[in-house]
């Protein structure tokens, strides 16, 4: 009878979650002439907002600017722009800089038109109490209002700069080197004539700027060619002292052409001098290195061998002992051509003998006659050598002052032109800037948009309140629906009660047998429909009804649901909320009429306590004692309800809240069927979860939900299933 309830952990979800398309369109649908309502009103607001602002109109002038720019020196300055978009952009702050406003201000006379005039500011409390002649009833003295403060010329120039600097823009035209100045304005006709003025301020102020920088240029070149006059004709001073004080002629002259070249030319003799004793040298240290009687190896050597004569001679030699060779083969040494053969050999050996003699004498002469030339020319070298470098010295003095009289004489014949172009060319300036195309007088508002302000407020209001219509949902934490409590908390519903108009507690508790009450009836059969489907293979039942707190409806459904199963099976209905009790003035019972507590206590017998009404028997509380839970806690109590349950085939007990005290946990552990009821759009889920958690922690089976109190219209926003109506197909 107790068997507990499979304890299933409840699904902390997210809101979003439990929010899908659907359920979104029915809220909206529900809450959709407040939607509307809201969209209305800031529609008409921000119409009324948009016909109030003053029109402004947007005038704008179309200006080339070229960033390439003729110098006056013909030398490029240093850190100029060296990037287009640099150039530009200068450009671009110089024509919304402080001076050219204030500079067109002045010239239009800006500051005294209306709408660069500073707005009247509110009069002081003071004034307002003497202005109405309240002052006599105040009981201190009034003190008095300072005199206004009247602006200056230039304050008032100041301020109406910058008011026209915010009203002014500049907007480059990408990929070109035109940009366009902007100027927004109530008045059309000013708003054209200020971005023209702009305009050629901006062209007229680059005129004067070069044409100062003209001036301040030819002044600094004259007053700078005065100096470079003066460098050169010092340069050339000391240019000539040096020449007379040195005797020196200038760098064309004889003197220091002619001891340079000769100087030059010993230096090449000595070098060829030393080149030929160096080979000079090795060839007689080759010669020197082998005996004068050894003359096969010295006719061997590289020296000896390049004599022509050497190399005929040797050939010679050469051949003879080839035909002494040939004849010792067949021949004695005494044989006619044997000896005449080798008379041939001595001679060509003697002959070689003497040329390689001949040729080593030489070697030792050359050798000898370059090393006396190199002497010669050293010695030659070395005397002129201090004198050279004397020279020399002469000579780059001489040239460094030529180079700085070249220079200063430079610079002075390029300044010198430079101020004659410039002075030549002084009257003819030219801007960097020129105006493509005017502004003209603009006939359309540029702002305030209005059908856009108007559309946009719309839009943005039909946004938030549907927002807010979600967030209320979102933020709502009431079930609904069925749906949701079936899956928030995992319990099967038996079934929904509809919201019926307000009626009298009493009426209620038998509505169910009211024929004009269809809808009602219905969903009351449904749940006793549940009920006798969960409790088929059991002959007897002891059904329990509660609710987390007082006014959801429980009282209702235990007095209907016995109503209904009456119809078809014998059925007890008992009151056994002792603190509340509502069934003895629902069904009419006279006061005093014993109930349960007298049943439980003794005093009264069953046949007393039970009272038969439209068609069941009804059981009040009957005396209410002090301590209703320890008469429930009894094991009395237990066994009359035993004893009840024998006598019906089912006992529907309306317990108290569970909320509000724990009678219920004690009336449900003898229940074979817990019904909690839950009040739609009413009783917190949160609230809700902690009564069935008390529950579950008791291992108490609860059987399944009933919602009740649904309000159908708001119902079919939510849920087809708790929203449907079958008026129609109940009558």
């Amino acid at each position: 009878m107790n068997t507990p309830h499979p304890v299933v952990p409840v699904q902390q979800r997210q809101l979003l979650n439990d929010f899908d398309l659907r359920t979104m369109w029915r809220v909206i649908k529900h809450r959709k002439w407040r939607i509307i309502t809201l969209t209305i009103i800031v529609s008409m607001l921000a119409t009324l907002v948009a016909l109030s602002k003053t029109p402004i109109y947007r005038a704008s002038t179309t200006l080339l600017i070229d960033p390439q720019k003729s110098h006056i020196v013909g030398i490029e300055p240093i850190n100029l722009f060296t990037q287009h978009k640099e150039y530009l952009a200068t450009q671009f702050a110089l024509l919304k800089s402080r001076e050219l406003i204030q500079r067109v201000v002045r010239e239009n006379d800006l500051s005294e038109h209306w709408e660069f005039r500073p707005k009247n500011k509110e009069k002081p409390l003071v004034d307002w109490v003497k202005e109405f002649d309240l002052a006599h009833i105040l009981p201190i003295a009034l003190p008095e209002a300072p005199p206004p403060v009247t602006p200056n010329r230039e304050a008032l120039i100041r301020a109406a700069a910058d008011s026209l600097m915010a009203r002014t823009s500049i907007a480059p035209i990408g990929g070109t080197q035109l940009v366009k100045v902007h100027v927004e304005m109530a008045d059309p006709e000013l708003a054209a004539n200020i971005a023209n003025a702009l305009a050629q301020g901006y062209i007229e102020s680059q005129l004067e700027a070069r044409v100062e920088m003209t001036e301040t240029s030819k002044n600094w070149m004259s007053n700078r060619l005065v100096d470079l006059k003066n460098s050169l004709q010092s340069s050339e001073r000391r240019l000539q002292e040096y020449l007379e004080n040195e005797n020196l002629v200038d760098l064309d002259g004889d003197i220091t052409t002619l001891s340079a070249d000769s100087l030059s030319g010993i230096g090449a003799q000595l070098t060829r001098a030393r080149k030929d004793l160096a080979s000079a040298e090795s060839q007689y240290r080759q010669v020197k290195s082998i005996d004068r009687n050894d003359i096969r190896r010295l006719s061997s050597l590289p020296a000896v061998l390049a004599n022509p004569l050497v190399q005929q001679f040797k050939s010679e030699k050469a051949r003879a002992e080839s035909r002494v060779q040939e004849l010792a083969q067949y021949y004695g040494p005494k044989y006619p051509k044997m000896i005449k053969a080798q008379s041939e050999l001595r001679s060509a050996t003697e002959s070689l003998r003497k040329q390689v003699e001949q040729v080593v004498a030489s070697i030792e002469r050359n050798y000898q006659l370059a090393r006396a030339n190199e002497h010669s020319l050293n010695s030659i070298y070395q005397e002129n050598k201090g004198e050279i470098q004397d020279i020399s010295r002469k000579e780059f003095k001489l040239r460094e002052l030529q180079l700085d009289v070249d220079t200063n004489r430079s610079l002075y014949n390029v300044f010198l032109n430079r101020l004659k172009e410039t002075s030549a060319t002084s009257g003819l300036n030219t801007a960097n800037a020129r105006i493509v195309e005017p502004a003209v007088v603009p006939t359309v508002p540029f702002k305030p948009h209005k059908s856009m302000i108007v559309a946009m407020s719309a839009l943005l209001a039909l946004i938030v309140s549907v927002g807010m219509a979600l967030l209320v949902n979102m933020l709502d934490n009431t079930f609904k629906t069925s749906t949701q409590v079936e899956e928030r908390l995992n319990l099967p519903v038996l079934g929904s009660i509809p919201l019926v108009e307000k009626r009298h507690i009493k009426a209620l508790s038998r509505l169910f047998l009211e024929k004009d009450e269809k809808r009602f009836s219905e969903a009351i059969r449904s749940i006793r429909t549940s009920v006798m489907l969960s409790t088929s293979n059991q002959p007897k039942h002891l059904l329990v009804v509660t609710s987390s707190t007082p006014g959801e409806g429980k009282s209702t459904l235990a007095s209907n649901l016995a109503l209904s199963l009456g119809q078809m099976k014998s059925t007890l209905l008992i009151d056994a909320d002792m603190r509340r009790p509502t069934v003895a003035k629902n069904f009419d019972l006279k006061p005093g009429t014993p109930g349960l507590a007298n049943l439980v206590a003794g005093n009264a017998e069953a046949r007393e306590c039970l009272q038969k009404k439209e068609g069941i028997y009804v059981l009040s509380a009957g005396s209410v004692p002090p301590n209703p839970l320890e008469l429930i806690s009894s094991p009395r109590f237990g066994e009359v309800l035993e004893a009840l349950r024998k006598q019906f085939d089912y006992v529907v007990v309306d317990s108290p809240p569970l909320q509000a005290v724990s009678d219920p946990l004690m009336i449900a552990s003898h229940a074979d069927m817990l019904v909690y009821v839950i009040k739609a759009d009413d009783t917190p889920i949160e609230q809700v979860e902690a009564g069935i958690g008390q529950l579950l922690q008791k291992k108490m089976r609860i059987s399944g939900t009933v919602l009740s109190q649904i309000d159908i219209n708001k119902a079919k926003h939510y849920s087809y299933r708790d929203g449907a109506n079958y008026d129609e197909y109940l009558t």
